[in-house]
């Protein structure tokens, strides 16, 4: 299997097995790396990630966004939830609407004591009516909860494995979320933004220390449009992911949607045959794909 070597500059490059462990030198900056060592060593030493295929099943009937990952023979090795967290979030809301009442009748009162004073009250009005919307959001947002994802091991009662922080409450065009490992370490970092959205969903993946990994996006610029406007036009649009190398414009894996009674998907990295994206990345990044698009 090729031996990957990631350079402090930036570049990433494969080279035989047999320089396993070596000391080499970066052919584009000349930088001295260790052969192998870009690699996560801690996910490489897990069986159950050492695999380029996962099957991504959701469960339907359930509050939370719910999946089960499993591998090509069927055999469970992950359950992942993502709570909604409905009750607190509604309260969330309705206390929001509270306050937002008692900001309209702090109004009502402000426009009748300046009935005399007509210019007064046409500034009163947009602002009195803007200012309670905003209220009601930032009270609903302040005491909502975010909304993270949990990866365990085997089923629920397993030991967790990996977390997806959702890093903002609100978000108008950008939202970010932090993979990290059970030890709180950051593994990488998801972006999305809702602008491009518009044409072509895309996300970003990069690492702690702000390299871009990979970019996921629609498999086709045609199919997109076709699904902004057609929907998934009965299952025949289904929404499908290229999971690329920027830098190299290499295809690293695939996130396909299955056609079946219940959501499945299958993400495919056999491409990514030196193992440059860690499969806990990679994974975490699948799940986003899904219940971060709303599929």
């Amino acid at each position: 299997m090729p031996v990957l070597v990631t350079c402090q500059c930036g570049k990433s490059y494969d080279l035989k097995e047999e320089f396993a462990g070596r000391m080499v030198r970066c052919p584009h900056c000349g930088a001295v790396s260790q052969a192998g060592a870009g690699r996560p060593a801690d996910a490489l030493a897990d069986p159950v990630l050492d695999r380029d295929v996962f099957l991504l099943r959701q469960e339907h009937l359930a509050i939370d966004e719910k999946y089960h990952v499993r591998d090509e023979q069927g055999r469970t090795l992950f359950y992942v939830e993502r709570p909604r967290h409905l009750l607190r979030n509604l309260a969330a809301l309705l206390a929001g609407l509270m306050v937002g009442g008692v900001a309209l009748g702090l109004l009502g009162w402000l426009l009748e004591a300046t009935r005399e004073l007509p210019m007064l009250q046409l500034v009163l009005l947009p602002a009195g009516v803007g200012g309670t919307l905003v209220t009601i959001g930032v009270v609903a947002a302040a005491l909502s909860r975010k909304r993270h994802v949990t990866f365990y091991r085997g089923g629920p009662e397993g030991e967790p494995l990996l977390d997806v922080l959702q890093n903002e409450k609100v978000f108008f065009v950008n939202a970010s979320y932090t993979v990290r490992d059970p030890d709180g370490r950051p593994l990488a970092l998801l972006r999305k933004n809702y602008l491009y959205n518009l044409v072509r969903k895309r996300w970003w993946c990069y690492a702690p220390d702000g390299r871009l990994l990979c970019e996921a996006k629609e498999d086709s610029v045609i199919l997109s449009l076709l699904r902004r406007f057609l929907g998934t036009f009965f299952g025949l649009l289904r929404t499908n992911f290229l999971i690329v190398d920027p830098g190299r414009d290499e295809v690293l894996g695939e996130l396909k949607r299955k056609v079946t009674i219940l959501d499945r998907y299958v993400l495919d990295l056999r491409p990514d045959r030196a193992r440059r994206l860690d499969r806990r990345v990679a994974l975490a990044l699948g799940v986003m794909l899904d219940t971060g698009e709303r599929r």
